[in-house]
Formats: C-alpha cells, structure tokens, sequence
C-alpha cells in the first residue's frame, strides 16, 4: 500500500509538471493548451507521451533555406507592388480586381506572395481528367518535371505516374520527386529502383530516424505540386492513388478541385517546390538557374497569388487570406471543405457575414475518412445552422474539394482544409484567384455539387441520437489538436 501511495504521488507530481511544460510551450494558443490538458488530466503520463509525438513547436526554427532566392529580384517586384497598391497607381489589368486590393497587400506584406495577372487556369474536378492532362503535360516535358505530393500509393496510378516519370528521365529530362513520409508511408526505397537508375532524384519529407516509425505525427507536408519546363503548374487537392480515380470501394467517386496554370504564377509554385526539396534534400539542393524559371508568354488575364502557410510561421497566411475574403463579402460565400473545424476567428468571421445578410453555404461529405474529425465537423456545423448559414450533404461519394468563392467574383483553391491542422500543424499552398470568369466557373460546379446532395436543416440536425452528440462534445473538445 505504501509502495502504491509513493507510485501514485509520483504520477500527480509528473503530470503537473508536464501540465506547466505544456501550459507555457503552448502560451500561443489557449484552445490548443486546454485541449492538452485534458488530455493530460485522462490519460496521465502517456498524454504527454502524446504531446511529444503531436506537439513539437517549430515556429523557431528557419526550416527552408535557398541561398538562391535573391537571385529571382522577388523583394524588387514586392516593394514595387506594395508602392503602387499604397500609392493607389496600381494598374490592374481587371479594374473589378482593385475592390481586393487589400486582401493582395496583406499577402504581399504576411507572405511574399507576388500578384501576378497574366496566368491562364484549367479547373479540374474529376481525377481522371486531372490525371490524363498531367500525363500529357509529362510525355511532352523537355527540361525538367518538379512532382511534390503528400500522398503517393504504391497502386496502379503511382506505378503509371512513377513509369511515366522513369521514362522521361531515361530521355535526359531532369525529374525530380519529392513526398512526405508520413502520407506515403507505404512507399520503399525499392519502389524508386528503377527511377533512380534511370538519373531520377526522390527525396523524403521529414523521414524518420526508426525504420516504420515516424515519431513526427504532426507537421507534414501537405502540399501537392508539380512544375513542368517552369511553364505549367499544377496546385490543389488531389494525391497519387487509386481512389483519387473512384476506384475505392470505400469512398466511391472522388469530387476534388485541382488547377492546371500556365503563366508567371507558376514561378512561385516553382520557389515553393524548391524551398521543400532542399530542406529535405540531404545531397542534390537545387541552386538557382536561368533555365529554372523561363520566360512565361501566354494570353491569360487571371489574376492569382500563391500564398504558402505552415507551422514554422508566427503567423496562419492561408487562415488570414480566408477570412479576409469572408469579410470582404457583400452577397454569398461558397465552401466546400472534407472537414469544417475552424478557430474562433474564422468561426465569428462567417457568423458575423450571414448575421450582415451573406448567404453562405457549405458543402462537407456524408461520409468520413477520419471518424473523429468528422464528429467535430458537425458539431461546428451545427453553429453554422444555428445562425442561418445553408449546409449541405455531398451525397456522390466523397467531396475532397477545398475551396471558396466569395460573390462569384474571387477564390480560393488549394491543399488547405477548413481546420486547425491545415491552418496551424500542416505546411500548405493555395491559390487566390482574383477572376470573375474562374469564381463563376467554380459556383456553377458548386449548383451541380447540389443536385446530388441533400441540405441539411436545422431541425434536422436536432433530431440527431443522443450517442451522436456525445461524440461531437468529445470531439469538439479535442479539435484543436486533431
């Protein structure tokens, strides 16, 4: 008994001291200390276990390097910009563009994201048109293929794609891979054999020390890009594998959203492909060339700015372009996300739009790929019911699309969920669309989302079991962390 009392003392002295390690390395964020806590409070000791495994802070450390990066005259083109927006001379191509020329100064101040307007974009919504173009794209690649995914499986499509890339590299084309570990964790260094031998360089995002276990849970890469000749990028939500073609008998048809660019934008996709292979590159860094990033002549008007956000930044650049767009609307905001778990800020930014007349309608799957995400996902829709906002149902298989389109006159497309993960714990890149053309493109395709969804009503959502909001109380109090 005696022996149990001490064992028992030493597990409350542990777990308060881990409580105050927790309490002041996550000062930042309250919703993220608590959530800890509690996690602390139930499961003792292993919670901080937990913590170690989920909660490294890297917003210290200067993860990307590219000694290079001067080379390409960015701050000349950003203090040109930020003048001329600041002056209001700024001569945009599109005069309707100006009523958000707030929303491009604070992406050119938080994240260097340069404003470019000769691009022209191919919207993508199925995986098999997605697919097919990229192939194409590949087979007539002639300098170099940049491919950056947070997923590739070792199925059907990654044997195509890795085939595909073998064979060009055969050829003398300079292709280069680049996915997180994490994400692909099926993959081996087999798989890329024959890729390598064919002068084909792979490199890992945050590879773990042990063999088959990342202890680095958290922080992933999330991005998904390809670069080809530095003339066309792709950005958006679809990864390498089979069920991003429907063939999952899990999830049935796979409804994402994915861009094809041609034009100046695709320097930035470009610089951010770059910054990720030399973090994780251990012997091939890229150093600038000419060649790397050639002249861009093409007939687009879109206007767009990449903007990259991760867990190595003070600051959530993708969350704040969000808001500022929701803020910035006047009759309807369109979402269409997997998970919808936003903070308080993004949370009060929608109520505040639909109590000030904002239609705003949000489109989630019926079904879920990760339960405890999708149990805190309809707790924060039932908020948004509660004060008038339309819900629907995508019914068709599983809606991976993330994207809004705020009064059909600007958008958002790219790899960040509507979540606390992808805003704070993940590394992201969407793109901003500033094209009436390409946001009325994207709220048609959202009518079409419609037909085969059902809405989800408020007085539905009440008659929900008891046992279901159990689960949401839970996992509500968790979603900071999830």
């Amino acid at each position: 008994m005696h022996i149990t009392s001490i064992l028992l003392g030493l597990v409350i002295l542990l777990n308060i001291i881990f409580s105050l390690f927790v309490v002041f390395q996550e000062r930042r964020d309250a919703g993220t200390t608590w959530a800890w806590l509690l996690v602390l409070s139930f499961i003792p000791v292993l919670g901080f276990v937990l913590y170690l495994l989920f909660a490294q802070n890297l917003t210290r450390r200067h993860l990307f390097q590219w000694a290079d990066l001067n080379k390409l005259g960015t701050d000349k083109v950003l203090h040109k910009q930020l003048d001329s927006l600041g002056s209001d001379g700024f001569d945009f191509r599109n005069p309707a563009t100006r009523d958000y020329k707030e929303l491009i100064h604070m992406h050119l101040v938080n994240n260097q994201a340069v404003y470019t307007e000769d691009n022209s974009v191919l919207l993508f919504t199925d995986g098999r048109d997605k697919f097919g173009q990229l192939f194409e794209d590949i087979e007539n690649a002639q300098d170099f293929i940049h491919i950056q995914y947070y997923i590739i499986r070792r199925d059907t499509l990654g044997k195509r794609l890795l085939k595909a890339l073998t064979e060009k590299a055969r050829q003398g084309v300079k292709v280069r891979v680049l996915y997180d570990e994490l994400g692909s964790r099926s993959l081996t260094r087999g798989f890329f054999r024959s890729f390598r031998e064919a002068g084909g360089e792979v490199e890992v995002f945050f590879p773990s020390k042990l063999h088959l276990i990342n202890l680095r849970l958290n922080y992933r890469n999330h991005r998904k890009i390809v670069i080809i000749d530095g003339k066309i990028g792709y950005i958006g939500g679809f990864n390498v594998g089979d069920e991003y073609l429907g063939l999952s008998p899990k999830f049935g048809y796979w409804r994402d959203t994915h861009l094809r660019i041609q034009g100046q934008a695709v320097y930035a996709l470009q610089t951010r492909f770059i910054l990720d292979w030399n973090q994780a590159s251990r012997d091939h860094d890229i150093s600038y060339e000419l060649d790397l990033f050639p002249e861009v002549v093409t007939e687009g008007c879109v206007g767009m700015q990449i903007v990259t956000s991760g867990p190595d930044s003070e600051s959530e650049q993708i969350k704040y372009g969000l808001i500022k767009m929701i803020s910035s609307a006047k009759k309807s905001i369109l979402i269409q996300t997997p998970y919808f778990i936003p903070d308080a800020s993004l949370l009060d930014a929608l109520r505040i739009a639909i109590l000030s007349g904002v239609e705003v309608s949000i489109m989630i799957p019926d079904k879920p790929d990760h339960i405890f995400v999708y149990w805190a996902t309809l707790s924060h829709i039932g908020e948004m019911l509660k004060v008038g906002a339309h819900v629907y149902i995508y019914n068709n298989g599983f809606i991976h699309a993330k994207t809004i389109v705020v009064d059909e006159e600007i958008a958002s497309v790219g790899t960040a969920n509507i979540d606390v993960r992808s805003f704070r714990l993940n590394f992201e890149v969407n793109a901003f669309l500033y094209d009436e053309e390409i946001a009325r493109h994207m709220a048609r395709i959202f009518d079409k989302d419609m037909a085969v969804s059902h809405e989800l009503t408020y007085e539905e959502y009440l008659k929900r079991p008891n046992w279901i909001k159990i689960k949401e109380s839970v996992s509500r109090l968790l979603s900071p962390i999830l």
